[in-house]
């Protein structure tokens, strides 16, 4: 049998392994310039701790850990049967442990906070550097095992933090010579598009499709709101405003004429 690493993750050479210690380096020291101090989590979680933060679609992406006795099993039969059942019902099948590979670091970071809220001082401000895993299927771009660099301010509201935390991503890639351009991007904005059109229990839904307009045609992101029992007229409202039709300032002129309180809130923000 050839040797080869699994499908989805990399090998990096001494070179490769340099280069990208450069720059993880030259990201940790302006994350620290700026006051974030470094944590670290297991790479395995609790489930439960997981599950229902993704949504259906992230939660099924989630590397779930088999029962170690599953393997005591000498029947073969009886190995591809119990592997269909898991497949099934993976939150059912005595298979499968009450444990998984952590999927993101944003979600482990709010269980460190919970755990040990009585010894942080807040506002808290934290970096983590790690590996993550998700159950995806390996393409050009996409990766089973990849490293996240996560800088986030926890315990205040005050939007001199946002402010701080786009300076401090300009100062990284002004210090690794990388000309880019920031958008800057405000979540209420979105939650009053989606509250606006009456579609506001579909919203993680509708975000995640969304998520997707980078690899899939509009169409296809149609078709899947349907799906989801969106109207014409609310596919409409959405992508009149995802279209790019608008430059910036026209678009935040169209916004600003909707009368949507969440979305005011939002754009006051930005204009912050």
């Amino acid at each position: 049998m050839k040797a080869q690493n699994a499908r989805g993750t990399r090998d990096f050479s001494p070179i490769e392994v340099k280069k990208r210690n450069f720059i993880i380096d030259t990201i940790k020291k302006q994350y620290e310039l700026y006051g974030y101090l470094p944590i670290e989590t297991p790479a395995i979680e609790n489930l439960s701790t997981l599950t229902g933060k993704y949504g259906e679609e992230g939660d099924q992406l989630i590397f779930k850990i088999l029962n170690s006795r599953l393997h005591e099993s000498k029947n073969k039969d009886l190995l591809i049967e119990e592997f269909h059942k898991m497949l099934e019902k993976p939150y059912h099948s005595e298979h499968i442990t009450e444990r998984a590979l952590r999927y993101d670091l944003t979600v482990p970071f709010a269980r460190y906070v919970s755990q040990y809220r009585h010894q942080i001082t807040f506002p808290f401000k934290r970096y983590q550097i790690q590996p993550v895993w998700r159950a995806d299927k390996p393409q050009k771009g996409r990766y089973r095992e990849f490293v996240q660099c996560d800088a986030d301010v926890i315990g205040t509201r005050s939007l001199l933090m946002e402010v701080e935390l786009i300076e401090l991503i300009r100062n990284v890639f002004a210090d690794l010579k990388l000309p880019v351009i920031l958008k800057v991007n405000n979540r209420k904005i979105l939650s009053g598009i989606i509250d606006n059109i009456g579609a506001n229990e579909k919203f993680v839904q509708i975000v995640m499709l969304i998520d997707k307009l980078d690899k899939t045609d509009a169409n296809s992101i149609k078709q899947e709101m349907k799906t989801i029992g969106l109207s014409e007229y609310q596919m409409d409202k959405i992508f009149d405003i995802l279209s790019g039709s608008k430059d910036n300032f026209e678009m935040l002129e169209y916004l600003k004429s909707i009368d949507n309180p969440i979305l005011q809130e939002g754009i006051n923000e930005i204009d912050y």
